[in-house]
């Protein structure tokens, strides 16, 4: 914008009236250019992320004890650090834009980068939860991997839990439930959306629990064999 108005200024002498109408209009650009240039009103926006944008959510209420699918306890073996409770940490996670722009970001992050495919496809098993580290991977692994990452950006693994659901088409499926004070948000491979619990339309069967490894029961539903959904 500067060498614009340069040019308009530099092509020539000018007199009278038109001098006047000429240098004004560079001084306006020049206003104009500082404007940007400095931020001003005529360019600041508002915040991308606020508490506006955060969606109403409610808490999944507990029933009991639940045993998790039989995959898990592979996973564990593997990974005890991922299985591991720490009561130190909270159980919940205070809400708020800076957090809430974390989990979109990872949450599209990994949807958009891990390919989607079954178990039996990928390992030859009819269920396996690993971390897609080949770019590979079925629900539970979109979702281990967004932990995983959760966690290296400081959120605490307690307040993050791995959970079984029933989906819309009846069959299992593993979603992450983001625990806070505002309600229990959840993270799935199907959409990038952030929803709360009873706005994606599933049964919740059951979720890691939060004071010890043993597993806890959401709804008293019969839990699925596997979660070998895409």
């Amino acid at each position: 914008m500067r060498h614009a108005v340069l040019r308009g200024v530099g092509g020539g002498s000018f007199s009278g009236s038109g001098l006047w109408r000429r240098a004004g209009r560079a001084a306006k650009l020049s206003l104009v250019g500082s404007i940007l240039l400095l931020g001003g009103p005529a360019t600041q926006a508002r915040p991308v992320s606020t508490t506006a944008a955060i969606p109403d959510a409610t808490s999944v209420g507990e029933n009991g004890g639940a045993r998790p699918v039989a995959a898990w306890n592979g996973f564990c073996a593997k990974y005890p650090a991922e299985c591991a409770v720490d009561t130190s940490q909270p159980a919940f996670i205070t809400l708020n834009p800076a957090i809430w722009r974390t989990l979109t970001s990872v949450n599209r992050r990994v949807n958009g980068r891990i390919h989607p495919i079954t178990d039996m496809a990928h390992w030859g098993v009819v269920d396996r939860w690993d971390f897609p580290d080949d770019g590979f991977g079925d629900c539970e692994d979109f979702q281990l991997l967004k932990r995983r990452m959760l966690v290296e950006r400081g959120l605490p693994r307690r307040a993050l839990r791995m959970t079984v659901v029933i989906d819309d088409i009846g069959e299992g499926h593993a979603v992450l439930m983001v625990r806070t004070d505002k309600g229990d948000l959840i993270l799935d491979n199907k959409t990038s959306a952030i929803l709360s619990a009873p706005r994606t339309g599933y049964t919740y069967v059951k979720r890691e629990g939060q004071d010890s490894m043993a597993w806890v029961s959401l709804n008293g539903v019969a839990s699925p064999v596997a979660t070998a959904n895409r």
